[in-house]
């Protein structure tokens, strides 16, 4: 039986030592090491050589996805699980492009836990449960296919109205604000605002927002639309 080495990065100090209580219990499985945060990870990734990175998406030094792209880069063997609550489908996006393997919800039970840290050691990729099934998780599934994240954004059509909506959000605008900026009533900004959430399987403004500034080449492609086209 092949041994899985774990590295835990975690700055809770509960939940840290927790998962490895639980995950030594697992004869296959062995916790190479447990830390509170990345730093100096390159130098610790070497001395302890894990299969397995656990990371908490959430660190308070706010570096995860700075962690993932290092191990990524000089490690490409070790396969990196972000371990959060209800990660957002940005957030997806970003550690996917980022080298990310896989997904854990923190309050997944404790087989499914076992389960996604085995499957993704097996080389298989794992997204967040309450993305399962969704368009988003089929774009990011072929997108990992493909070895190409950024047909995530290709892959959406967007008409030109919605480009724009989009564009006058991530800029912080009411939806008010926008209906007078495009000479619209503010019933057909929220007509193209539900259209969007649907199209991108997203939930809230913030989310069109951020997943507004994730790419530089959707970004240039809505510079390059006029607000007064239609």
């Amino acid at each position: 039986m092949k041994e899985i080495k774990i590295l835990i990065i975690e700055d809770n100090r509960l939940l840290r030592e927790g998962i490895s209580a639980m995950l030594k219990k697992q004869p296959d499985m062995r916790v190479v090491a447990t830390v509170g945060n990345g730093e100096s990870i390159l130098d610790l990734m070497k001395k302890v050589k894990a299969n397995i990175v656990l990371l908490d998406l959430g660190l308070r030094d706010r570096n995860s996805l700075q962690i993932v792209k290092l191990i990524n880069k000089n490690y490409r063997d070790a396969k990196v699980i972000i371990m959060d609550l209800i990660p957002l489908e940005a957030d997806v996006f970003d550690f996917v492009q980022a080298g990310v393997s896989g997904f854990i919800l923190k309050d997944a039970n404790v087989s499914d836990f076992y389960k996604t840290i085995r499957s993704v050691y097996k080389g298989d990729r794992i997204l967040p449960p309450n993305l399962t099934g969704t368009l988003f998780s089929q774009i990011v599934d072929h997108a990992i296919k493909e070895s190409n994240p950024s047909v995530i954004v290709d892959s959406v059509r967007m008409t030109k109205r919605e480009r724009q909506v989009i564009e006058l959000i991530s800029d912080g605008n009411t939806n008010k604000d926008i209906a007078k900026k495009l000479h619209v009533s503010i019933y057909t900004v929220k007509s193209h605002v539900h259209n969007i959430l649907e199209k991108l399987a997203l939930h809230t403004r913030v989310q069109i927002a951020k997943h507004a500034h994730l790419s530089a080449e959707y970004k240039k492609a809505m510079d390059t639309t006029s607000l007064m086209d239609q």
